[in-house]
Parts: structure tokens; sequence; C-alpha cells
């Protein structure tokens, strides 16, 4: 992926205004405070691997709970659509709807290139793997959503800073499920970083 406005750690989220499941504006702001974040961009919704990323997530969702951690998930479809896919496959998540890709880009995901989206050996793999224990098969994105579009997942503290963030290098790279209860060396998520950011 190229490296454009890639968010670090400790580095501001980007406090953007999507569409909720009933097409209000909401801020993520508003979601963060609540509570550390997890933050989830989906490719598009006939992406075999973004039905995996999801399935994991809510197959840990009592742990992520446990641990304090709300979860939401960004697709750019538009909100109905969004509401659609998230009531059938993660209803017990936060569903965001962002369009125009605004929130995409402010956190530094954009199109990816024809290796990390469809000739990577570990996509053609997962893709062999998903089609026989799951059924997911790669379908056509639905209209107005984008195949080249690359996924991404970030934790945002109460602080509203980025805590991790995780860019793929493929379509197939997930950042495991202990990675983001745990972070490296069992760091706690909700305690917040005493050092200032480098600038």
């Amino acid at each position: 992926m190229a490296v454009k406005n890639q968010l670090k750690f400790n580095d501001p989220a980007p406090d953007v205004e999507l569409l909720n499941s009933k097409g209000v504006p909401i801020r993520l702001s508003s979601i963060w405070k609540k509570g550390t974040l997890i933050l989830a961009f989906t490719r598009h919704f006939g992406c075999p691997q973004c039905k995996e990323m999801i399935d994991q997530l809510i197959d840990a969702h009592p742990a992520l709970t446990d641990k304090g951690l709300r979860l939401a998930i960004v697709s750019h479809a538009s909100a109905e659509s969004a509401k659609a896919f998230c009531d059938q496959r993660a209803p017990k998540a936060t569903c965001l709807a962002d369009p125009n890709r605004v929130a995409y880009h402010a956190y530094g995901l954009y199109r990816g290139n024809a290796w990390q989206t469809l000739l990577s050996p570990r996509i053609w793999l997962s893709n062999r793997k998903l089609a026989g224990q799951k059924g997911y098969r790669p379908g056509v994105p639905p209209e107005g959503q984008d195949a080249y579009q690359m996924s991404g997942t970030f934790i945002i503290g109460k602080d509203g800073r980025i805590r991790l963030p995780y860019y793929y290098e493929d379509i197939a790279d997930h950042p495991p499920i202990d990675l983001l209860l745990h972070g490296i060396m069992g760091v706690d998520w909700k305690r917040p970083f005493d050092s200032k950011p480098v600038v």
C-alpha cells in the first residue's frame, strides 16, 4: 500500500463525521469518549476476507467487551446498505457508513494495487480456504464500492489518540485477535500514554 498520511502510535485520531445505521451524522469522538474503540474498516461486501475479519471480531466480541473495548465497523457503502450488512453479519457492533471515503482517507486507507487486492499467493490461499470452510467466494463489489479499497484496523483510546494502527499488507492480512485484546507485551489500552507525541 502506498504510504499516504499513515497514522502512528499516539497520533491524534481523525475525528471525522460518518453516518450511523439510521443515516444520521455522528462523530467518531462520540464513540471513543465512551470507551477504547476498535475501528475496523472493510473493503466491500463481496470480499470473503472482510466477512472473515468480521466473523473473527464478532466471535471475540465478549472478550473485547470484557477488556472494555467497543467495536465499530466502517464501510464505504450507503448507510442503508451498511445497516443491512451489519444486521446480518455484525449485529453487536456499531455500524458506520462512509460512502465518500472521507474517514478512509483521513486514516490513510487508499486504493491498493493488483498484488495487494488480487494476485498475492496469500489471497489465493485465503480464498480457497474460505470457500471450503465457510462457502465465502469473491463477489463483485456492490454499486458504489471499490474492489481496490484497502482495509485497516485502529485502536483509539478515550483520549482520542491512536493506540494501535494496523495497515494491511494485502487483503488477507488481518490483525490477530490476541493483538487487539492484549497489544504488545500486555498493554492496557485504557491507560493513557504519558509521553508527548513526537512532532
